[in-house]
């Protein structure tokens, strides 16, 4: 009965919003000059009355079915943990540049990925090097294919063409990869420290815009502390480079060996990787560089920082002017369309014989500020951060050493969110056996009370009669629910606790699993209908 009349009530959301959808099609469509507009209004709503209750019928009808459909459906399988992306690993950064997500629009993404129909929860962790997409879906396959879906349209690179680079990973596994991610594991320069910022920054903005479910935070969340117990517990931070500073070598080992701290360094972007790329010029033993960027504050704040090197500051309309005078140009901004094309570089003058005659373009911006057709030039060379794999393969063999290490402490960490994460199977049931027990002895109170009579109970009788039946209620409860709380520490004790779960589901009928799909199909249709 419960599942019938939760079924009615999804079917009249559907036929409300059938309604709402036709009427807004149904606009009047203007009369001529002198016309009666009035007289126009009342024959279309006359026959818009009747064509929605006729959709508002078949709408009804059809997301019933649809309703029984999917309850049974979605009862064979557990909500999954998903996450879809592609990362430097396994795609060109051609390809990332179209499907790159600006921190600003996180939220929104967030917002268009929880619309579709079998995703509850989303995130987005958009970088140089990676796009990901982690979701809670109700059904993994039908989840996974709406969220390709999404990335091909936002992208405009057809499906099938995406899913040769993108990776897929169920559950455990995409809870493992994103602590992986967090720790620095699964970054192109091993242990690299700015991934645990930009995970921190995926929390603040769901934080910010309420965007995060309960399952996707408390991910983020352990990440986070995984990502900080890896730097702390292991050396894999120790001598660690970054994006930026394995664009600084890359750009050292390509200038003449005997120039190399004579070359004229431009940066344009004094973000936080620009702000990085000066930090390890400095290292590098220079003591210039020229800093394009849209305002002089940020140059300004970086030169009180770092008083070790002259830092000459250009604004954005002297960019080309600025890049006539450089032998190598880091680019680093978040500039939607490139900055430079071959045009651009063309117009540039040659440099001097002794940096090659060839300009240095080392572009560490996804999407990327240097357009790839520059290669073309002849005294031109681009750099992007797919070639940065150069520099640290280096001393890649080190630092897998050190990440042996590292796993033992995610393996521990993922073992406490998956048992965090089983032990939320039981609330439903909890609060469905106390419900249960409630309504009997409401009932059952109600019965006693006619009996007596209420003349014959005065206020204090009544009040002591009801906390008699709370006290028998809450002492005869107290040993299943008991045997229902775990804290998810000890994998023998969770394994007893869903085994009583479901066995007090059987003996009282409370058929949790299948209320609390009902539940979530139904707010995924009034979402839909808002």
């Amino acid at each position: 009965m419960a599942s019938t009349a939760t079924a009615t009530a999804v079917a009249g959301t559907f036929a409300a919003a059938a309604i709402a959808r036709h009427r807004g099609s149904a606009a009047c469509p203007r009369v001529a000059a002198g016309g009666r507009r009035r007289s126009c209004v009342v024959r279309c709503d006359a026959g818009v009355e009747v064509q929605a209750q006729a959709a508002a019928k078949a709408a009804s009808i059809a997301a019933l079915e649809q309703f029984k459909i999917s309850a049974d459906r979605y009862m064979k399988e557990r909500s999954s943990i998903a996450v879809i992306g592609l990362s430097v690993n396994t795609s060109p950064v051609e390809m990332r540049e179209k499907l790159a997500v600006a921190e600003e629009l996180w939220p929104r993404a967030v917002s268009e990925l929880t619309n579709l129909n079998h995703i509850e929860e989303a995130a987005v962790l958009s970088t140089c090097n990676r796009m990901e997409i982690y979701v809670v879906a109700l059904s993994w396959n039908r989840g996974i294919r709406e969220v390709v879906d999404w990335m091909s349209k936002k992208s405009g690179i057809p499906a099938s063409e995406l899913r040769e680079h993108l990776f897929m990973l169920r559950d455990s596994d995409a809870t493992r990869h994103l602590f992986e991610v967090s720790a620095g594991l699964d970054s192109l320069v091993l242990g690299e420290g700015q991934i645990l910022a930009q995970v921190k920054q995926v929390v603040r903005s769901g934080q910010n815009s309420g965007g995060l479910g309960k399952n996707i935070d408390r991910m983020f969340k352990d990440a986070i502390t995984a990502g900080k117990r890896v730097r702390c517990e292991t050396n894999i931070s120790s001598g660690a480079v970054s994006v930026s500073s394995a664009a600084v070598e890359l750009a050292l080992m390509k200038l003449p060996k005997s120039e190399t701290l004579s070359a004229r360094m431009l940066l344009i972007g004094a973000g936080k990787m620009g702000k990085l790329v000066i930090k390890h010029l400095i290292a590098k033993g220079y003591k210039k560089v020229v800093v394009v960027n849209r305002s002089v504050e940020r140059v300004d704040a970086i030169r009180e920082e770092m008083k070790d090197i002259e830092i000459v500051y250009r604004p954005l309309t002297e960019m080309y002017e600025a890049a006539a005078d450089a032998d190598v140009i880091f680019t680093s901004t978040a500039s939607d369309t490139p900055l430079f094309t071959k045009e651009h570089a063309e117009a540039l003058p040659l440099i001097s014989d002794s940096m090659g005659r060839v300009r240095l373009f080392v572009d560490i911006s996804v999407p990327r500020n240097v357009s790839a057709c520059v290669s073309n030039v002849d005294h031109a060379r681009v750099y992007n951060v797919d070639d940065l794999k150069e520099v640290v393969e280096a001393n890649k063999e080190d630092r897998l050493r050190k990440a042996m290490e590292a796993q033992t402490i995610i393996s521990e960490e993922l073992i406490r969110f998956e048992a965090w994460r089983d032990s939320l199977e039981t609330v439903p049931t909890i609060k469905k056996l106390r419900s249960y027990a409630d309504r009997i002895r409401a009932s059952e109170l109600d019965k006693c009370l006619q009996k007596i009579g209420g003349d014959v109970l005065t206020k204090k009788m009544r009040k002591s009669i009801e906390q008699l039946s709370t006290g028998i209620v809450n002492k005869l409860l107290h040993g299943p629910l008991q045997h229902l709380r775990c804290d998810g520490t000890d994998s023998h004790t969770l394994g007893e606790t869903l085994e009583n779960m479901h066995a007090l589901n059987r003996m009282f009928s409370l058929d949790t699993e299948k209320a609390v799909m009902e539940q979530k199909i139904k707010a995924k249709v009034e979402k839909a209908q808002n």
